[in-house]
C-alpha cells in the first residue's frame, strides 16, 4: 500500500473541489488525497461555453483555486490519473499506475462523460465531445472566422457552443431532432422564438433530423442525415448529454440507478462512502423526490456538503441548486423542476425577452425559469418549497 488518507476525494472537478473545501472546513490537518483523471486542476466548466470565448473569464474564476491552494491546504494531489478499482471493504482504491492508497472516507466525485452517437463515424478523430479544457483550447484554436462548423444537439451544450462559435465568426449549422431548442426545458413559444434568434444571427437550423453518419473523406467532415441533408463542415462538435460515471461505483458492488445511490447525507449504502455532483442520484428534499442534477452550482454545494459529512457534520442535504445559460443576449436562471412536459405558466414583461416561468404539478410550483431577471432565486425557492395551490392568474407578477 503506498499511503493511508483519512480521506481520498476521487474526481478533481468541482465536486470534488469543494468536497475538499468541506473537510477542510471542520478538519484542518486530517491526511486529504485529491485524485482527478485531468491533467489541469480543478476547474469550473460553465466558461467553456461562456466567458472563456468572449475574454471575459480570467483564471482566477476559470480555476476553483490558486495553484498554490492544494499546498497551503495540505492536501496531496495526483492530476492526471485514472482510479482504476475501489474495494470497499479493505478501504483501498487503485490507480492506472497500481498505486494502492487506504481511506477512512471516501468521496465519489466522478461525474459524467459525454454520450457518443452509435452511427457510423463517431469515433473519428477530431470530433469534438464537447466537455473537457483541453477541448476548449482546441477548438478555440480552430474557431477562426470563417470557418464551418456543425453542432450536433440542441440542449444546452448544443445550444451554447453554437452561440459561442458565432460570435467569433465561425459559420455554424444545428442539427437536432426536436422541433425547436431546448425543448425539454423551454416551452414550445421561447423555443421557437430563441431558435428564430439564432436563424436571425446566421445560424442554420436543421431540426426535427438526426445524423446517420459522420465521414471525413478529405479533411473535410461530412453529416448525412435522416431526411437526406448532407452538411460540410471543417469542425464537428457533438453535444448531446452525458453519462454518468458510475463504473467504480458498480464495480464495487454499491447501488447505482441513473448515478449513485446516496441518502439525504450523500452517503452511499457503504458508510465510509460518499458520492456527490453529476454522478450522485439524491433525495431531492424540496420536491420531495430522487434525481439527479447536471449544474454546476449543485456540483458546488453538494460537494461541500459531502465533504463536511466526511468529516463528521452529519447534515441533510436540503440545498436547492440553481442553473443558468446565457444564449446571446438571453440569459436564465432556473431552480426546481424545470421540465417543458409540466403545465407552464409564462409572465412576460417582455415576450420572450424578460419574464418569469412557472412549472406546475397538481397546482403546485415545482420549478421557477427567471429569464433576465436576476436576485430572485430566494423568491423562487420560497416559492417551491411553500407547495401552496395556485391559479395562472395567481401567479402573474408574483415575482417580478
Amino acid at each position: 500500500m503506498s499511503k493511508t488518507y483519512d480521506y481520498i476525494v476521487v474526481g478533481a472537478g468541482v465536486a470534488g473541489s469543494a468536497g475538499v473545501d468541506g473537510i477542510r472546513a471542520l478538519d484542518a490537518a486530517g491526511r486529504v488525497l485529491l485524485l482527478g483523471n485531468e491533467a489541469d486542476r480543478p476547474y469550473n466548466r460553465p466558461p467553456l461555453t461562456k466567458g472563456l470565448w468572449l475574454g471575459k473569464t480570467p483564471d482566477t474564476k476559470l480555476y476553483t483555486h490558486p495553484e498554490a491552494y492544494w499546498e497551503e491546504q495540505n492536501v496531496d494531489h495526483v492530476f492526471g490519473v485514472d482510479v482504476t478499482g475501489i474495494d470497499p471493504a479493505a478501504q483501498t482504491v487503485t490507480d492506472a499506475a497500481g498505486n494502492v492508497y487506504g481511506f477512512g472516507k471516501l468521496l465519489l466525485a466522478t461525474g459524467g462523460a459525454p454520450k457518443h452517437p452509435t452511427l457510423p463515424g463517431a469515433d473519428l478523430p477530431g470530433i469534438f465531445y464537447y466537455r473537457y479544457l483541453t477541448d476548449y483550447r482546441t477548438l478555440r484554436a480552430l474557431a477562426v472566422p470563417g470557418t464551418r462548423a456543425v453542432v450536433v444537439g440542441g440542449g444546452f451544450i448544443g445550444s451554447e457552443i453554437a452561440a459561442a462559435l458565432n460570435t467569433v465568426g465561425v459559420a455554424v449549422t444545428m442539427l437536432y431532432p426536436e422541433p425547436y431548442l431546448v425543448s425539454r426545458v423551454f416551452p414550445e413559444g421561447l423555443g421557437r422564438a430563441l431558435q428564430e434568434g439564432y436563424r436571425a444571427r446566421g445560424i442554420r437550423i436543421v431540426a426535427e433530423d438526426a445524423p446517420t453518419a459522420f465521414t471525413r473523406p478529405d479533411g473535410s467532415y461530412v453529416v448525412t442525415t435522416k431526411h437526406g441533408e448532407t452538411l460540410t463542415a471543417d469542425l464537428l462538435i457533438v453535444g448531446i448529454g452525458i453519462a454518468p460515471n458510475t463504473a467504480l461505483a458498480e464495480a464495487a458492488g454499491l447501488a447505482t440507478a441513473n448515478g449513485i445511490t446516496v441518502d439525504a447525507y450523500l452517503q452511499t449504502a457503504h458508510p465510509a462512502i460518499f458520492a456527490a455532483g453529476d454522478v450522485a442520484n439524491f433525495p431531492y428534499q424540496a420536491l420531495g423526490t430522487h434525481t439527479r442534477v447536471e449544474h454546476w452550482d449543485n456540483a458546488l454545494s453538494q460537494g461541500k456538503a459531502a465533504g463536511r459529512n466526511m468529516a463528521g457534520a452529519a447534515e441533510p442535504f436540503t440545498y436547492m441548486p440553481y442553473f443558468y445559460s446565457d444564449l446571446f443576449e438571453f440569459g436564465y436562471e432556473a431552480v426546481g423542476e424545470v421540465d417543458a412536459r409540466l403545465q407552464t405558466v409564462t409572465d412576460w414583461t417582455q415576450e420572450y425577452g424578460t419574464g418569469v416561468l412557472y412549472y406546475l404539478r397538481d397546482d403546485t410550483v415545482r420549478g421557477v425559469m427567471l429569464c433576465n431577471v436576476w436576485g430572485k432565486l430566494d423568491e423562487a425557492r420560497a416559492l417551491i418549497r411553500g407547495g401552496e395551490k395556485v391559479t395562472p392568474d395567481s401567479l402573474r407578477g408574483r415575482i417580478k
